[in-house]
């Protein structure tokens, strides 16, 4: 191995303890106690360490979103990979993104509440993003309907899906009764 391999090894590994310090750090005290001051005590690196992986919190929200699109597409895939019908599969989808949502709420929040500087829904939007939108497009495509454009239908379903896992998070929507809306969403919009 080159000195130049083993640099980009050694970058690469600061980077990967990086976005895990910091979604660890966020799962446990929300994303106000990820600073990068913080981050570099415990990393054990220089704050211009730091800088020089991330130019920021932001692009850190950023990486840690990519990194849980990607966590959420494979997911999804799992979960409605051995279900048996267009039925049984939208209703596994919709419980595994409830789910990931769930267990994982400062992820959730990097992929879709705070400013990660990402790009959505057009051309520079980066590949884990698109490959998300994807593995719903996948089950939620063919349960459209006639005449309605499948990634229309994926928008409008995953919108439905975001709502249901914010407002259940934000104690606005019982928790018990999650089971209850994913079965009228799903019989309600979807052409199974």
């Amino acid at each position: 191995m080159s000195v130049q391999e083993r640099k980009e090894r050694e970058r690469a590994g600061r980077e990967r303890l990086i976005v895990a310090t910091a979604r660890e750090l966020a799962e446990q005290q929300g994303w106000d106690a990820v600073t990068t001051r913080r981050l570099a005590e415990r990393i054990e690196y220089s704050q211009p360490v730091l800088y020089s992986h991330f130019r920021g919190k932001r692009e850190i929200i950023g990486a840690v979103a990519l990194e849980g699109a990607a966590e959420m597409a494979a997911a999804l895939r799992a979960a409605t990979s051995a279900a048996e019908g267009p039925r049984i599969r939208v209703i596994a989808l919709a419980r595994a993104y409830l789910d990931f949502a769930e267990r994982n709420p400062a992820v959730y929040d990097a992929m879709f509440q705070l400013d990660g500087g990402l790009a959505f829904a057009n051309e520079d939007t980066p590949e884990p993003l698109k490959d998300a939108f994807a593995a719903l497009l996948e089950s939620l495509g063919e349960v459209a309907g006639d005449g309605v454009h499948p990634a229309l239908f994926t928008e409008v379903f995953w919108a439905a899906l975001h709502g249901l896992a914010t407002l259940t998070r934000a104690g606005r929507l019982p928790p018990e009764d999650t089971e209850r809306r994913v079965e009228l969403l799903v019989d309600r919009l979807a052409v199974v």
